[in-house]
């Protein structure tokens, strides 16, 4: 198979998994224990992608208990925070990398990497998200780091995500969903996918940090994060999925055109 063929062609879409519509009218209002803080103003113009990418990391500075030890995300958002976690190397412990490309970016800054599993606990794990909800349920995996992701989520106390406005949506899936997959059960995975209603295309030339493929699930209007992320790590050759809502975000410090927005659950 080519890298970036579709897995599937031939079969019918059912864009929602299992009786998920069902569940829709309560999951899709507003959670009711929701907060919702202006907290900044910096500007009367109008903030681009970036700008907003980088005052949430600044923001996120406050989060940051000196002498902790700090998890970290990857991707573009993250690596804002790490650029303005440099600033502090000097108040922290060090940082667990959820990604080898997260390590190399705190190395260069001079930040010590730490090995999980020398830690018992992080007081806080800062990253970002490709699609994220008002309940904070997310959907991650964009730069293929979801499994070690979760796993540093896992530990962590608090977990602050970072994002432009972009990235708040109101039901998840318009952006793909990662899954992680161990190579030889590519194929089967694939049909189970879609027997759930999913198009899932192999990212082509891509390969994790832990050696596996990921498949990318198109066409998905999930409607129960939280079970479907269950169903989907039940499938036998999953290795996890990206969907972040059984550990979803406590915090979400959100870009607009003209400050951040603070949403916590």
């Amino acid at each position: 198979m080519f890298a970036g063929q579709m897995l599937c062609s031939r079969f019918p879409l059912n864009l929602q998994f299992h009786q998920a519509a069902r569940h829709s009218a309560a999951l899709l209002k507003p959670p009711d224990k929701v907060i919702l803080v202006n907290v900044t103003f910096f500007t009367n113009n109008i903030m681009t992608q970036d700008e907003q990418k980088r005052a949430v990391a600044q923001a996120a500075m406050q989060y940051i208990p000196t002498g902790c030890v700090v998890g970290v995300g990857t991707g573009s958002t993250a690596n804002y925070f790490i650029d303005e976690l440099a600033g502090i190397k000097h108040k922290i412990e060090g940082a667990v990398a959820s990604s080898e490309a997260t390590a190399r970016r705190l190395g260069e800054h001079g930040i010590e990497v730490v090995d999980l599993n020398s830690v018992d606990l992080l007081a806080v794990y800062v990253d970002g998200a490709d699609e994220i909800t008002e309940h904070l349920h997310m959907i991650k995996g964009g730069g293929g780091a979801l499994t070690r992701e979760k796993i540093v989520a896992a530990v962590a106390k608090k977990f602050i995500c970072v994002a432009d406005q972009g990235k708040l949506v109101t039901v998840l899936g318009k952006f793909p969903l990662p899954v992680e997959v161990i190579p030889m059960a590519q194929s089967h995975v694939a049909r189970e996918l879609i027997r759930l209603g999913g198009q899932p295309v192999l990212r082509g030339g891509f390969t994790t940090d832990n050696g596996n493929i990921i498949l990318d699930v198109h066409n998905l209007q999930i409607l129960n994060p939280v079970e479907l992320e269950t169903t989907l790590n039940q499938i036998t050759g999953i290795v996890t999925n990206g969907l972040f809502a059984k550990r979803g975000a406590d915090v979400l410090l959100l870009g607009t055109d003209s400050g951040i927005r603070t949403i916590v659950i």
